[in-house]
């Protein structure tokens, strides 16, 4: 740029761009003006004025800063900076002080330009929800204007406008007489006189005006404003409720209209003025149903319509809390209880003081059951707001609650009170008191009556309810609420059994009647319910959709088949209905999901195809396919996401939150075809969009914030999911935790985290977060087992037991509470406890035997305590349970491979012991064994990744179990692979190491073991960590390393007490170091926890106490060896009779 000429041309191209709406290319010249001449203040008043045209707040703002670090008094910077504090962030005070350094650099730079000081007031004084401090200083600000130009029509208007702000009404009557003085054809002065008339209560020269005015109107064009006070006539008037909605959707529309094509500036919000919106959305309200739709039903067009403008407000002007409120009510009105509550909760953390938002949620918990919450938002309320105690509907709030909890006779007095209220009767009393700016809707009058009746009828006071209802009639005869009463008389009817009064009065409604579908609703719910005629139930419908034949209706019709397992026919119905109202995604949805019932799979499936091909239903492509994806077809599926997150690009709140969910279907569907790398990769990516979801939603719409934070976490858990899958728990302990930033009280995932930092041996970590889990849910059985866990780790295994018996004194038969125990109480080294807890059990239910849960819980006892052909039969009795069968027969094949409990691999033993028994009978039996777990093997049907990779581990521990070396081979590369694959899976390894250990390759199978030995223990692989260090214990005794070998045998002991190899392992060392007592005392508990039966066993130990010249025990233990066993080798030879001749000698 060569010249200020360059530069104003290049000001000129930005200005064209901006007029044909190109915000971004506009963007782009003035950056380059900025870059090339950073001093052109003008360049920067632009690009900040561009950025909020993009709706680019926080790229405007740090503009505005900039600006006023070179012109610290620029009034457009400090206008912007006070308007994001006040639109954006809710900051009153902060929007007023900046408003104030607003004040005083006009003052100092433009003490005389009255224009300036009026416009700087406009769009302050429209978006502040009446807040005082702000009116205070935009009345400064147009009071300024008016002392510089006093001759000013418009001037005097605004001021007039400012006073009707502050609900000034004398003062604002005085203002617009002014302006009409100055300029007798002001429009505005004279409907603001119109306003303050009205406000007044001169309905009749108010209405004079107005005629005046219409007339006129014809000529100067419609306004919203004058369509809006119409309104008001017609409601102080009593006029019908359809004149006085028509009149507010054409103040709504007509005033909507006159923004058309203007961008987010500060011209914007003059013009959407806020305020007036949200007092045309005050009084629409007045004329929505109250009652919550039925479930999966459209709301009533009214309540769509509120929402509509409602949403623009919100998402401009985020910081009007009273929008957001109001946002609430209707939400709640509506139905969506969630976002209601969600609306509410952000009010609430914005200005805890909002006694309108604490009586808000009183309802809504009151409709969530949640009466203790409910109480404790009543009593915020009242602490905020005395004179809330004089608003009836705080009373009836107050009843509905206490005849909740049964006290009915307190709620009859609270709404015998309600009703002495001037509000409640009289039907002028329904818009406002004549002292107190108190508003009770004639629907809350009506339902301190039918509540008040209800309670007495409850109370069995028939009389005085029937006496309330008489009442009801005559105060409401004539109005739009009459009909509810009828409908609460028919409820009455019902009650007393009399279902054909009831049906008599619900047919007296007609259909131009309101209320005419909820008397058809209750019609139809008698027939079925209390008649069970379903013909007549349908007629119902049939019959409301030949009355009023809409949408709605139809829709209606179609779920009324549903409800009688008539999908066919709905979809017929719900076809219709969809031809009335092509995009309504509710019909449509409807439409596919009844396909889906009916099993027609591949109809649902060209039924989305052809929807989402007419352009019409894009959003029905995430239902395509997850159909698709259900239905294995993941290539379509995939495709379909593919395109739609092609054709579906941009940065609007919608778009992203579509996309977030397209991400993760697609990584669901990228792991299912097992390409883990692309499902974790999309599920990234989802996190991303998901990020900027939640950055914008809290702006735009802080309703649905909770959603899609709860999305974020479930997010954020698959991916740890899918760490966790990989055992790389560093990062899935950082997306956990992540999960819980956005949801802090989400105990699936703070168990999950519990858990990984448990396998990492993070023992107070995982305390911590059990304990938190217990706080919030002081029954979660999981968190309570884990806190057992821990209890076990720490040797404290009194405390650990403790944990598991309080959750099955509660209930006895909880089978897989009493399973841990078992497992727990055989860690802990007192076996001898189950049984009493399995007694408990049987006496708990008599059924107790035929349970597959009881018969797996007493296999485990009989397995754990060497009685392996018992615990087969009761593992048999469990095997074809959906919920018991397969582990059950996992343990099955675990026998039939080893039903000795013998160190597979181990040299040691089988040397030792090789020359007893018969070696061909026995290799017929393991034969057989073998041939009996293929068997088993077959009847497995593992339904996740994890259970296809167990499966394939068991299959080849038979291999393993043949000892064919061509077996084993296959085996050991099938190990090899899985190890491989998945990272550190202890299975894996230690099968490779059995496998070399047969294959006489110790060495190998000494490096796979050691490498088991570095990682941290954890209760999934527990088994196999046991076999682990008792195979590499074996590997050092026989190269005799028994210090090593002592240190593992050890640590088998500390995390199984009851574990007989580790016994007979440290016995046979101390038996080779000649310490023959020690090594007695090993074989003792050996013998023990083998439940005695073990012969080899049994024989060591005998020879042992020989040896410690134990005389007497050692013939003991002999009698009962040969008792199960005359014919064992070399026991009476050997022992027997050699303590015999010790004792006689």
């Amino acid at each position: 740029m060569q010249s200020e000429k360059d530069i104003f041309a290049v000001m000129g191209k930005a200005r064209y761009f901006e007029m044909r709406r190109n915000y971004s290319g506009a963007v782009d010249t003035v950056n380059h003006i900025i870059v090339n001449v950073p001093g052109f203040l003008p360049a920067f008043v632009m690009k900040m004025k561009l950025q909020l045209a993009l709706q680019d707040w926080e790229q405007a703002v740090e503009t505005a800063q900039r600006l006023l670090q070179k012109d610290s008094h620029n009034f457009e910077a400090l206008q912007i900076l006070a308007l994001y504090s006040l639109c954006r962030e809710g900051s009153v005070t902060e929007a007023a002080n900046r408003i104030g350094d607003l004040i005083v650099a006009l003052d100092h730079f433009e003490p005389h330009n009255a224009e300036l000081f009026y416009k700087m007031a406009l769009a302050f004084s429209r978006a502040c929800g009446r807040k005082q401090q702000v009116l205070q200083q935009t009345q400064t600000l147009v009071e300024r204007a008016v002392s510089l130009d006093s001759n000013n029509s418009e001037l005097a208007t605004e001021l007039g406008y400012q006073m009707v702000l502050q609900g000034k009404m004398k003062e604002a009557l005085k203002c617009y007489k002014t302006a009409m003085k100055l300029d007798e054809t002001s429009v505005s002065a004279f409907t603001g006189i119109i306003r303050c008339q009205l406000f007044e209560g001169q309905e009749e020269e108010a209405e004079q005006q107005l005629e005046f005015l219409s007339e006129v109107q014809q000529s100067i064009g419609k306004s919203g404003e004058l369509s809006y006070l119409h309104a008001i006539l017609a409601i102080k008037k009593q006029k019908g409720q359809d004149e006085i909605v028509n009149l507010l959707s054409d103040a709504v529309d007509t005033h909507f209209s006159s923004l058309h094509g203007l961008p987010l500036g500060v011209q914007y919000l003059e013009k959407l003025n806020p305020d007036f919106l949200l007092e045309v959305i005050k009084e629409y309200i007045n004329f929505c149903p109250t009652q919550s739709p039925s479930s999966g039903h459209a709301s009533s067009g009214l309540l769509r319509h509120c929402t509509s403008v409602l949403e623009t407000m919100v998402k401009i002007v985020p910081g009007l809390l009273e929008a957001i409120f109001l946002m609430a009510k209707v939400k709640y009105f509506a139905g969506d209880i969630e976002a209601a509550q969600s609306s509410l909760q952000h009010c609430i953390e914005q200005n805890s003081s909002y006694p309108d938002a604490h009586l808000l949620m009183a309802q809504v918990y009151l409709s969530q059951r949640n009466y203790k919450l409910c109480s404790h938002s009543l009593e915020l309320c009242l602490s905020y707001s005395f004179e809330v105690q004089e608003h009836p509907l705080y009373h009836l709030i107050k009843a509905q609650l206490q005849k909740k909890l049964g006290e009915v006779q307190e709620a009859i007095k609270i709404l015998q009170m309600a009703m002495n209220f001037p509000e409640v009767k009289r039907v002028r009393s329904a818009t406002k008191s004549s002292n107190k700016k108190i508003t009770v809707s004639m629907f809350d009058r009506v339902s301190i009556y039918l509540e008040l009746a209800d309670a007495h009828s409850i109370n069995g006071e028939q009389h005085e309810a029937a006496k309330v209802m008489q009442d009801a009639i005559i105060e409401f005869s004539g109005t739009s609420e009459e009909l509810r009463i009828t409908i609460a008389n028919a409820d009455l009817a019902l009650m007393q059994g009399d279902t054909e009064l009831a049906l008599s009065m619900l047919r007296n409604i007609m259909p131009e009647q309101p209320y005419f579908i909820q008397a058809k609703q209750k019609m139809a719910d008698i027939y079925l319910h209390h008649r069970k005629d379903k013909r007549l139930y349908l007629s119902c419908y049939r019959d409301l959709v030949d009355k009023v034949p809409d949408s709605h209706t139809y829709l209606l019709l179609g779920d009324a088949y549903m409800n009688i397992q008539e999908p066919e026919k709905a979809i017929e119905v719900y076809d219709q209905a969809l031809k009335k109202t092509p995009k309504d995604g509710t019909l449509a949805s409807k439409i596919g999901k009844a396909l889906v019932k009916t099993h027609n799979y591949n109809k649902a499936v060209n039924y989305y195809e052809s929807a989402v091909k007419n352009g019409q239903q894009n959003f029905l492509r995430y239902d395509l396919a997850e159909l698709l994806l259900k239905l294995k077809h993941y290539e379509k599926a995939e495709k379909i996401l593919q395109q739609a997150l092609h054709s579906e690009t941009g940065n609007d709140l919608p778009v992203l939150m579509e996309n977030s969910r397209y991400f993760i279907l697609l990584a669901k569907i990228y792991k299912k075809m097992e390409n883990i790398e692309e499902s974790i990769s999309y599920l990234q990516q989802g996190r991303e969009v998901q990020a900027r979801v939640l950055k914008k939603v809290q702006l735009e719409q802080p309703s649905i914030a909770p959603a899609q934070k709860q999305f974020a976490a479930e997010i954020c858990a698959e991916i740890a999911n899918h760490f966790t899958t990989q055992r790389d728990y560093e990062q899935a302990i950082k997306f956990y935790k992540e999960a819980l930033v956005y949801c802090e009280t989400d105990n699936k995932v703070m168990l999950e985290l519990a858990r990984l930092y448990l396998a990492q041996d993070d023992i107070n970590a995982c305390q911590h977060q059990c304990a938190l889990i217990l706080k919030n849910d002081a029954d979660n059985e999981a968190a309570t087992m884990m806190m057992a866990d821990i209890m076990f780790r720490k040797q404290d295994y009194e405390q650990a037991i403790y944990h598991v018996q309080q959750l099955l004194e509660n209930k006895p038969d909880n089978y897989p509470i009493l399973s841990r125990l078992i497992d727990l109480l055989r860690r802990a080294g007192k076996l001898e406890d189950v049984f009493r807890f399995l007694e408990v059990t049987e006496k708990h239910s008599s059924r107790a035997n035929l349970d597959p849960g009881f018969n797996y819980c007493k296999g485990l006892y009989l397995w754990y305590t060497g009685q392996p052909n018992d615990a087969l039969r009761h593992f048999n009795k469990a095997r074809k349970d959906s919920d018991w069968g397969q582990n059950a027969v996992y343990n099955m094949i675990e026998i039939c491979l080893n039903p000795d409990n013998d160190t597979i691999g181990g040299e040691l033993f089988e040397n030792i012991d090789g020359d007893i028994g018969n070696s061909t009978e026995k290799h017929e039996s393991e034969q057989l064994a073998v041939r009996t777990a293929e068997k088993l093997l077959k009847e497995l049907k593992p339904q996740t990744v994890q259970g296809h990779v167990q499966l394939r581990i068991m299959q080849n521990y038979c291999l393993l179990a043949t000892k064919q070396k061509t077996n084993v081979e296959q085996a050991l590369n099938a190990f090899t692979n899985i190890a491989t694959a998945e990272k550190d899976h202890v299975p894996a390894l230690l099968g490779m190491a059995t496998a070399y250990m047969i294959l006489k390759q110790t060495p190998r199978a000494r490096n796979q073991l050691k490498r088991i030995c570095k990682m941290n223990w954890n209760a999934i692989d527990a088994e196999e960590f046991e076999k682990s260090w008792l195979l590499l214990a074996d590997v050092y005794i026989q190269n005799g390393k028994y210090d090593m070998a002592e240190e593992l045998l050890r640590r088998c002991l500390r995390h199984n007490r009851s574990c007989c190899k580790a016994y007979e392992y440290m016995g046979y060392i101390m038996e080779k170091e000649q310490g023959y007592r020690d090594a007695a005392l090993n074989y003792e508990m050996a013998w023990k926890f083998g439940n005695q039966t073990n012969p080899t066993i049994g024989y060591k130990l005998a020879f042992n106490y020989l040896k410690a010249k134990r005389y007497v025990d050692a013939i003991d233990i002999c009698h009962r060896v040969l008792t199960t066993h005359p014919n064992y080798p070399k026991m009476r030879k050997d022992i027997l009779d050699k303590a015999r001749a010790a004792l006689r000698a």
